[in-house]
């Protein structure tokens, strides 16, 4: 290279050369060839081809299979605070251009789609509960998080307090211990209260952020869940892994006639309850905490088919490529129940949230489920998730969820 640069090297194989020209921004173990000196952990070092050519400056990651998140390629950049302040306005510039004046619950960031690898900064409200999964970024945080608060606040949001959300087991890749709690933000004291309202869909929730699933709340089926309320109207609805009522909460609302929530967890229906009650729709809904798979064994067995409408909505069956084909048969027997329950003409919703269960693999059983239920489906809509959690295409791991509206029909 020909200029002097600030930070270490780290020669890149030629594939992991190509793999970085042709637009991903993670570098693998396996196709670091040499780094210059001793650099400590997560400190940030320059990517260069076995020819020396410059692709691009990154968080280096001294435990994790991915050695390199970059996070820029220009080589004129500065890393100081004016660049992730910068950086911090781009992303909430872009959210407030596709959520509009739906932005006081959104995702904020979302990692490597935003620049900022290996960061989850969700807003409830009042709050930003962030989740940090590079060594990278938790270095630097004392600096982004304050940034981070500084470029809402500047802009209306009322942002009180940061929470942190780290109790989770992936941080042991990167060489961090797991943690939770309130962040010191310099100016702001700590809230006194984790527990805070959101507003989505014209549907008031209680979020808890210490205690509630990920970072408190799903917000990535916000507008899935208004497909729902759209066609719910009269119809008796199952909603399935309800979590806190959110699909059952936006069908209620749309009219539905009737809708059974289900979670496996008490606590979940707990707050489901809680949440209907607030939005005064309790009167035309129900509560029932079991495993769903059991459930819709024991409806199928009862050879009744009390709903027209079934919601499924699970945690990732899969995490990982190793657990695909197990993941594959759950969403078979699930689709398959639902398909057998509902009667001609009835309604189906079906999701995944797993990166690991492609597309193709998903709609491919969901053609094997209608063949076991012998039907037919319909499609009404193909989504994936809000536009505040971006897909670059570049970057397959961004492009996670899928969503579909069925009509069963005769086969």
């Amino acid at each position: 290279m020909k200029q002097q640069r600030a930070f270490p090297k780290c020669t890149i194989t030629a594939k992991g050369t190509r793999w970085v020209e042709n637009g991903h921004p993670w570098i693998y173990e396996a196709e670091v060839l040499s780094v210059d000196g001793d650099p400590e952990n997560g400190v940030l070092v320059d990517a260069v081809s076995e020819k020396g050519k410059y692709l691009g400056t990154g968080f280096l990651s001294k435990n994790s299979k991915i050695r390199i998140r970059l996070v820029s390629r220009n080589a004129n950049d500065r890393f100081d605070e004016a660049f992730w302040r910068r950086r911090v306005q781009y992303a909430w510039d872009y959210r407030k251009t596709v959520m509009g004046d739906d932005r006081s619950a959104c995702r904020v960031i979302f990692g490597e789609a935003d620049a900022f690898p290996g960061l989850t900064v969700d807003r409830f409200n009042d709050i930003l509960v962030t989740q940090t999964l590079s060594i990278g970024i938790e270095r630097i945080k004392p600096m982004l998080f304050p940034l981070l608060v500084e470029v809402l606040n500047a802009d209306g949001a009322g942002i009180k307090g940061v929470y942190e959300r780290n109790d989770v087991a992936i941080r042991a890749l990167e060489g961090m211990e797991q943690n939770k709690g309130w962040f010191p933000i310099p100016g702001l004291a700590e809230p006194e209260s984790v527990v805070t309202t959101i507003a989505e869909n014209g549907i008031e929730y209680l979020v808890d952020v210490e205690n509630g699933q990920k970072t408190g709340f799903f917000l990535d089926q916000k507008y899935n869940r208004l497909a729902v309320a759209k066609i719910a109207k009269g119809r008796n609805v199952l909603d399935c892994f309800t979590h806190t009522g959110s699909f059952a909460l936006n069908a209620a609302k749309g009219g539905a006639a009737h809708v059974t929530a289900v979670d496996i967890s008490e606590n979940a229906i707990d707050m489901a309850r809680q949440n209907a009650e607030r939005n005064g729709l309790a009167e035309r809904m129900s509560f029932v905490t079991a495993d769903v798979f059991d459930l819709l064994t024991e409806l199928l067995a009862s050879g009744k088919k009390p709903y027209d409408f079934i919601i499924l909505d699970p945690p990732a069956f899969t995490k990982s490529r190793k657990t695909v084909s197990n993941a594959e048969r759950g969403y078979r027997e699930i689709n398959s129940a639902a398909l057998k329950l509902l009667p001609l003409g009835g309604y189906l919703a079906t999701a995944s949230c797993s990166h690991f269960m492609p597309t193709e693999l998903f709609e491919k059983m969901l053609v094997r489920a209608a063949s076991d239920a012998g039907v037919q489906l319909r499609q009404i809509e193909q989504r994936q998730q809000a536009p505040d959690h971006p897909i670059l295409w570049n970057v397959p791991e961004t492009d996670y969820l899928k969503f579909y509206l069925f009509q069963v029909v005769r086969n």
